[in-house]
């Protein structure tokens, strides 16, 4: 018995990085996925790999249509709908004022408009079904600020009140909403076009290093069994909280004139 057995889940952002990760942890796990992305080619690519526990759709998570469409679809393919998953998501870096109200504005429009617009577009479902859980995927730059990238910062804290918010009002309905919080994990996102991925990981592991007390960049697979945790009955007593995995990073700050106080 699969801890997913009989949930069907669409999760965005599915076709590759902590999305593809989460996609596959669900089904491991006995959950059918309907897999939402932009890059419908390679989401097809994941959902044909999966076989009958998985479909694909193309999903813009800032078009209100393409969430109606994907809800609709995950529903006449799977017959009903339980979890979602809002992991889409996006980044800019620039110094703020450098940061064009254009850079800003797409950023909050994937990241915090499209949370608002998939939570909104699968009440009715998750109502109908008579249970659900909502995981709405922060970062641990969801809690505390960092330079140089101000509208991703504004995006992970609005997504935190914001999964605070819609679980107080979804509760009676029998829907729960928390957020998680990952640290550094190396996925596509935390990569831009023509630089190594390797040399990032290698940045990111040394910044992990100096940071958090556990010394490493997460792996996507470990969000992943968070949010198989916060989609099962294991989390039947939670909504409205924050589940941080990040090392240690956000737990506090190192001691002054030591580079690895760890």
């Amino acid at each position: 018995m699969g801890r997913l057995d009989g949930r069907v889940a669409l999760i965005s952002g599915g076709a590759r990085g902590l999305g593809l990760a989460m996609v596959d942890a669900f089904v491991a796990e006995g959950a059918q996925v309907m897999i939402g992305d932009v890059l419908a080619d390679e989401a097809l690519s994941v959902a044909l790999r999966l076989g009958d526990k998985a479909s694909s759709v193309h999903l813009d998570v800032t078009d209100e249509a393409e969430w109606a469409d994907a809800v609709s679809a995950t529903t006449a393919r799977f017959g009903h709908l339980d979890v979602l998953v809002n992991n889409a998501g996006t980044a800019e870096g620039a110094p703020l004022w450098e940061t064009s109200l254009e850079s800003y504005r797409r950023v909050i429009e994937v990241n915090q408009v499209g949370v608002f617009l998939g939570m909104r577009s699968v009440i009715g479902a998750m109502t109908e079904a008579g249970r659900g859980s909502i995981i709405n995927i922060s970062s641990m730059d969801g809690l505390v600020g960092s330079p140089r990238i101000i509208s991703y910062i504004a995006s992970k804290w609005a997504v935190r009140g914001m999964t605070k918010a819609a679980a107080m009002e979804l509760a009676p309905r029998n829907i729960r909403v928390n957020s998680i919080h990952p640290g550094n994990v190396h996925t596509l996102l935390a990569s831009t076009p023509g630089q190594d991925r390797t040399q990032v990981r290698e940045m990111m592991e040394a910044a992990t290093l100096r940071h958090a007390p556990m010394g490493r960049v997460g792996e996507a697979s470990e969000i992943a069994k968070m949010a198989v945790f916060l989609a099962s009955d294991d989390s039947s007593y939670s909504t409205g909280s924050e589940f941080v995995a990040d090392g240690g990073f956000t737990a506090g700050y190192p001691s002054p004139g030591s580079p690895n106080p760890f």
